[in-house]
């Protein structure tokens, strides 16, 4: 292939979404290969940029904060450096309000106080028991409750509104000076009073009409929001910012996507809605993949996640990685494996390592969205422009990291730093499974048992419940096992109960275990799910083998 045919090839970007009933889970998917995974738990309170009327609770004049009751377990923390240069404004438009008992005070015809200065006193500013507008600029991770900011802003896929400020910013990333004054020019002509704007770099090419819509639409949103404050008792969340999915496609979409798949249709058609919204134009890729194979299944993610969220990180020619975690710091250790076997000196060894390391780093940093310090402990090189070459190349891999991140040099001891914004908890998967029949006792009865096993357990869901339909979820090998051949097992066992039975291979289903599904796709416990349905004691008979 030549160079030119090279340069013209796509690469396939695509959004694969698994809806349960629990939480929504989404892969995106570059060439295939996964490249960030969120999990957002259904009706997750307390995300990031939601808006709440809070109430301070306690000054800490020696850390310069503040602690506001949103509603949360715990208090929530509201710095100084936080506050906002408007807040001022914000905190008197609040009270004033919130003593009123007529029409609220428009935003567009307040009267800005002076912006606070960048080193003050949180003292000066709140006081403990008033009411406050604050925005959660990190969910609650750990022990510790959401952090807050008082600067608000609302985002839209064009623009971000900022209330109680006057200034419009262009994105850096919109190269072209004319384009950068006609969209400014164009919101000082249309703003109201009292509201700041930052234009997207997605703005750049946008007609001027949708900018202006999406502007008015911003700014309604924010006025009907703030109109909680006139029944304001106690805190209360006021402005709930998109869903994970919704705020990844809005910052996210453009025309390099090219399907994204869902299992769930009422959840497909409100995303077909939310795009026909931002873009009519790729209302289209949005599909429905009716039941049958598990979505993250038929897609390879699984197998991915689970390869990809160890301990251990393989990579290739031996080469792996180690990842600790710690309430402080994240560690990754490199490991050359049986790669220093190789012909080539240690240096160059060394050198050509660490290059491959940094890749799949920057890749695993994403895909966990791990934040905070990270401390990575490349092999050693002793040349300085080997060490040189690791950093630009480590910079260059984390360029599209949407995360605000530092990348600091390589130390003489080989160790590089880099912290990262953490505004969620890490994404976790788990990797490692416990026996589902000796529940880690390592002793169980023969498999070939099982079969009969399967039967006790779905003969006793039939007779309990009577269903017409039962869905059963099998290791791949169990369930080709039950299937196979005209008079398979599966129809038999049909035949016998008088219900429909589904079967279905899920290697997220260990070897010896079941799970049973209802017409509606809701989980069946059986006396297997609630203890060790082939187990026994370490005296059990001779036919027993080891787990």
């Amino acid at each position: 292939m030549t160079e030119p045919q090279k340069a013209e090839q796509v690469i396939s970007n695509e959004l694969v979404i698994d809806v349960s009933a629990s939480e929504v889970a989404i892969a995106w998917l570059k060439d295939k290969r996964l490249v960030e995974l969120n999990k957002e738990v259904r009706n997750i309170h307390f995300a990031v940029g939601d808006i709440y009327i809070g109430k301070v609770k306690k000054i800490m004049p020696g850390l310069n904060a503040a602690f506001v009751d949103v509603g949360y377990e715990k208090d929530a923390f509201l710095h100084y450096l936080d506050l906002g240069p408007q807040i001022k404004s914000l905190t008197r438009y609040v009270g004033l309000n919130v003593q009123r008992k007529g029409k609220l005070i428009a935003t567009s015809n307040f009267k800005n106080e002076p912006d606070i200065a960048k080193e003050g006193k949180i003292s000066d500013i709140l006081t403990a028991g008033q009411p406050v507008l604050v925005q959660i600029a990190k969910e609650p991770i750990s022990t510790k409750g959401p952090r807050l900011s008082a600067e608000l802003s609302i985002a839209g896929r064009n623009l971000v509104l900022i209330p109680f400020s006057d200034k419009i910013s262009v994105s850096q990333k919109i190269r072209s000076k004319e384009t950068r004054e006609r969209v400014k020019k164009l919101i000082e002509s249309v703003k109201p009073a009292n509201y700041g704007v930052i234009i997207r770099t997605v703005a750049e090419g946008k007609e001027d009409q949708v900018i202006i819509d999406e502007l008015q639409h911003l700014v309604q949103k924010w006025e009907t929001a703030v109109e909680a404050l006139k029944t304001y008792t106690g805190p209360k969340l006021i402005l709930s910012e998109l869903n994970r999915t919704s705020a990844m496609l809005r910052d996210l979409l453009n025309s390099s996507f090219s399907n994204i798949y869902v299992n769930d249709e009422a959840f497909a058609k409100d995303l077909r809605q939310y795009i026909e919204s931002i873009a009519p134009e790729e209302e289209k890729i949005v599909k429905y993949l009716s039941e049958g194979t598990p979505i993250f299944e038929r897609f390879g993610i699984t197998k991915q996640s689970k390869a990809l969220f160890g301990k251990t990180v393989s990579i290739k020619n031996g080469i792996y990685l180690i990842i600790e975690h710690t309430e402080a710091l994240h560690v990754i250790d490199v490991n050359s494996g049986n790669r220093s076997k190789s012909g080539t000196d240690q240096e160059t060894n060394a050198f050509e390592v660490n290059l491959t390391a940094a890749v799949h780093i920057a890749q695993q940093l994403r895909l966990r969205d791990l934040g905070g310090i990270i401390v990575i402990d490349f092999i050693d090189m002793y040349k300085a422009e080997h060490r040189t070459a690791l950093y630009e190349r480590m910079k260059a891999e984390m360029a599209d990291d949407r995360a605000k991140h530092n990348i600091l040099p390589i130390t003489k001891f080989g160790l590089m730093q880099i912290t990262r914004q953490r505004v969620r908890p890490e994404t976790t998967v788990q990797t490692t499974e416990k026996c589902p029949t000796c529940h880690g006792t390592g002793k169980v009865d023969s498999t070939i048992l099982f079969e009969d096993e399967i039967l006790r357990r779905i003969t006793e869901v039939v007779e309990q419940q009577h269903p017409d339909r039962l869905t059963l979820h099998l290791h791949p090998y169990v369930a080709a096992y039950l299937t196979k051949g005209f008079r398979s097992i599966q129809r038999r066992w049909a035949r016998s109960l008088h219900c429909r039975l589904e079967i279905v291979p899920d290697s997220e289903v260990t070897m010896l275990d079941l799970k049973c599904y209802d017409r509606k796709g809701d989980l069946i416990p059986t006396d297997g799910d609630e203890q060790p349905n082939l187990s026994r004691s370490a005296d059990d008979s001779a036919t027993d083998s080891q787990c």
